[in-house]
């Protein structure tokens, strides 16, 4: 990632991080001299619009918005009905019933012509993809307003892809990484490469490349930067920052035991995520029903988690974390980049 063109005093990228992370968050992170990010993946135009807004608001500096760019879910009835009824006595606990259909939630940016018509016109410094690539005409039409383009990758493979494409900086996701597994193909065989063995695989073959998973401080940039990587991406160390948008139990949780344990699930939204171990995880570990597509399975979860908050129990929310989940530090987002900075060579 060319730091002068973004002029960038600290190598480290505040992941995107939809639902938690906020245009404060993404404003304190660039005035700390990293490079702050919001996620518009699970917003419409307008969303975007006013989150672009308010952070450019906030700050002057170069920041980066993130996309979803899965493929559309297969429309499969029977297996969304299923998991209504797999879900059923769950809602019951909470004196609440399941959806009678299930929707995809989520536009991709694949087929988001608003979305695409937003970036071209307030043209942010970089935009970054998660689930896989979009067209080539889009590649080229944000490539030609001076957008610096990201991806998401999990193996050698997918970044050949990238490259090919036309992305112009990787980041490396290893299997520690929290929230959603970046896989192009979710029904694919993952070789859940770790963020040491695939940084080090795509930076010998010269490729910019920003590690993620796991790295929380200052020793853990360092180590990135040693392997070959031009930053580092940070997501679960801001989750406990004020800025963040995460609820009291989601910041409790991460604080508390689970923080060691993290789990893969693919229950709560369709697609593999690492996430703190709750209830939700619990569940989905029991049940035989075959989890619908994402995002038509998180409509499902977020159903469930609105139930069961209604009466006050917090274990079935999306509570993403990385396996570096342990070294969470609460203090606002500039001070924790400065802090970093701080303890890095």
């Amino acid at each position: 990632m060319p730091a002068a063109r973004l002029n960038l005093s600290l190598p480290l990228v505040q992941a995107p991080m939809a639902g938690v992370s906020t245009p404060a968050m993404a404003a304190a992170v660039c005035e700390a001299g990293g490079l702050g990010s919001v996620a518009l993946g699970a917003s419409d135009a307008a969303g975007a619009a006013a989150m672009i807004a308010d952070l450019r608001a906030r700050t002057a500096r170069p920041f980066a918005v993130n996309l979803f760019v899965h493929a559309a879910p297969h429309d499969d009835g029977d297996r969304a009905a299923g998991w209504i009824d797999a879900l059923a006595p769950t809602f019951a606990e909470f004196d609440a019933v399941p959806p009678t259909a299930l929707r995809a939630i989520y536009p991709s940016f694949v087929e988001d012509d608003a979305m695409l018509a937003l970036l071209l016109a307030t043209r942010p410094a970089v935009v970054s993809f998660h689930f896989g690539l979009p067209g080539s005409d889009r590649i080229a039409a944000l490539r030609a307003v001076g957008c610096l383009l990201l991806a998401s990758v999990t193996s050698p493979a997918e970044a050949a892809a990238a490259r090919a494409a036309g992305i112009d900086v990787l980041v490396a996701q290893g299997i520690e990484a929290g929230g959603h597994r970046g896989v192009f193909d979710p029904a694919a065989r993952d070789d859940a490469l770790g963020t040491l063995a695939l940084v080090r695989l795509l930076a010998r073959a010269a490729v910019p490349v920003i590690a993620a998973g796991g790295i929380m401080d200052g020793a853990g940039v360092d180590a990135a930067l040693a392997l070959g990587a031009v930053a580092a991406q940070l997501g679960t160390a801001f989750i406990v920052c004020p800025e963040s948008a995460a609820d009291d139990a989601y910041r409790a949780a991460l604080m508390g035991p689970g923080a060691a344990h993290t789990v893969m699930t693919r229950a709560i939204s369709g697609r593999p995520a690492r996430c703190l171990p709750n209830r939700f995880t619990a569940l989905g570990e029991r049940l035989a029903a075959a989890v619908p597509a994402y995002p038509i399975a998180y409509d499902a979860g977020k159903a469930l988690n609105a139930a069961a908050k209604a009466v006050g129990e917090t274990g079935y929310g999306a509570q993403w974390a990385g396996q570096g989940a342990p070294l969470a530090r609460a203090m606002p987002a500039g001070d924790l980049v400065r802090v970093i900075a701080g303890e890095m060579r």
